[in-house]
């Protein structure tokens, strides 16, 4: 592999998983609200994994050239953002450090239950799995950092660059996580406020993703018409 193209990679891609998104919401809400934090970051990198075995296999490139399939795959991720955004709103007022997890009822003093803490990973790998913007990310941006003339092949260059990737969001997300938690865990006003604004981006990133797919379907019939 191309060093260079490496480096520029990782600039990349450091780049855009410090931006905040959706990502950040959940590793946030995750930390005020979750004894650990890990299932909900370990199910993000879980999300942008699946994305780099389609990529590997050459099934995102496919499915990135059928705009019908992409348009309901983008619909399914709104309604799950919107879903998801409507249950953290649903509790911002108990967030806390020992405050319930994601979903309905209260965890128990200390770590979360095995079935409430794969339900978070699940959750998390639905945000960036689902995601189809995620999965344009993987064939607009991994292939312009792959060498044809390199010694490894290029389905194993793309392999390698998704790989590092889902490492670089672990360890950022993982620090967003922490730091949420360290700055407004003594807070409890603060934390809520962080939680509900959370929930807000979850629903206005669902709702702006939805619109992308009703407006020109609606154009659409209304031309035809």
């Amino acid at each position: 592999m191309n060093p260079q193209l490496f480096l520029a990679f990782l600039v990349v891609a450091v780049a855009l998983a410090c931006t905040p998104g959706v990502d950040w919401a959940y590793s946030i809400a995750a930390g005020l609200r979750q004894r650990s934090f890990a299932p909900a970051v370990a199910g993000l990198c879980g999300g942008y994994a699946l994305h780099t075995a389609l990529l590997v296999l050459g099934l995102a490139a496919l499915l990135a050239g059928m705009p019908g399939v992409l348009g309901w795959l983008t619909a399914a991720g709104a309604l799950y953002l919107l879903w998801l955004g409507f249950s953290t709103l649903r509790s911002w007022r108990g967030a806390s450090f020992n405050g319930p997890g994601f979903g309905t009822g209260t965890a128990a003093p200390g770590a979360a239950a095995p079935a409430s803490q794969f339900r978070i990973f699940l959750q998390g790998m639905g945000i960036s799995g689902i995601n189809p913007k995620g999965l344009l990310f993987f064939v607009a941006l991994v292939p312009q950092f792959v060498s044809p003339d390199a010694a490894l092949p290029v389905p194993v260059q793309s392999g390698l660059l998704g790989l590092t990737f889902v490492l670089l969001v672990g360890v950022i997300y993982s620090c967003v996580a922490l730091l949420a938690r360290k700055l407004l865990q003594a807070r409890p006003g603060a934390a809520r406020q962080v939680t509900l604004a959370s929930g807000i981006i979850m629903l206005i990133l669902g709702a702006v993703l939805l619109a992308e797919q009703i407006v020109p379907a609606v154009s659409a019939a209304m031309n035809r018409g």
